[in-house]
């Protein structure tokens, strides 16, 4: 299957992702795991966008979309993917279709986990993340005191730049403003699954499987 997670920062998407990578054995494409990885590795991409990411702005279409155009093209993306942070914007959506239109393929599902705006505050301003591997933890401002280490990997555990209290909720307004008018995209395309994002993460998983399922046998009995 080739889906998008979408939905605003701090919705629940990874959270969710690795049950999807689990059950459909494709490949999640997180856009935003990707560009903190070239700019811990200093790279010319890393150098570019990091004054994009430290104030929660949107990274510029033509970086974003050159990126997933070649790694869409890469071997283990071929039989399925897991679209993770991207698209971002209608125009991103748009150059998604071509991409795919190209390539044969399409868009089976959009998975849009809703949630309330304070609900995201909330739980972005108790998030940490590991510095090695991008595990993610969420903590009570008393526990965040002494934040432990990663028991992924041991690696030391932070608040991302744009987790920071005063970004949250700015990310927040540009996931309004630029994002969410992606749900109408693609309600028109009759491809938007609306979940709610707010329950348990159980439910939400059982939700999303359902769904799913419901999605295969239809395309089954065409």
């Amino acid at each position: 299957m080739n889906l998008i997670l979408f939905g605003a920062p701090g919705a629940g998407k990874g959270t969710q992702r690795g049950s999807l990578i689990d059950t459909y054995q494709i490949p999640a494409i997180a856009t935003g795991d990707m560009l903190r990885a070239q700019r811990r590795a200093g790279t010319a991409l890393g150098d570019q966008v990091t004054s994009y990411m430290d104030r929660g702005e949107l990274v510029p279409d033509a970086l974003m979309i050159d990126m997933i155009k070649e790694r869409l093209q890469e071997p283990d993306a071929r039989t399925g993917f897991i679209l993770d942070g991207f698209p971002r914007t209608v125009a991103q959506a748009e150059a998604l279709d071509a991409t795919l239109d190209q390539l044969r393929r399409r868009v089976d599902a959009v998975i849009y986990l809703r949630v309330s705006r304070q609900v995201l505050i909330d739980r972005l301003s108790h998030r940490y993340s590991c510095r090695s591997c991008d595990a993610v933890y969420n903590f009570t401002p008393k526990q965040a005191l002494e934040v432990p280490r990663c028991t992924v990997d041991g690696g030391e555990l932070y608040q991302r730049p744009d987790d920071k209290p005063e970004i949250v909720a700015h990310r927040i307004d540009v996931f309004l403003k630029h994002t969410a008018p992606l749900i109408d995209y693609y309600t028109t395309q009759h491809k938007l699954e609306n979940i709610d994002g707010q329950m348990s993460v159980e439910d939400v998983r059982a939700d999303i499987t359902r769904r799913l399922s419901a999605l295969k046998k239809g395309a089954g009995s065409r």
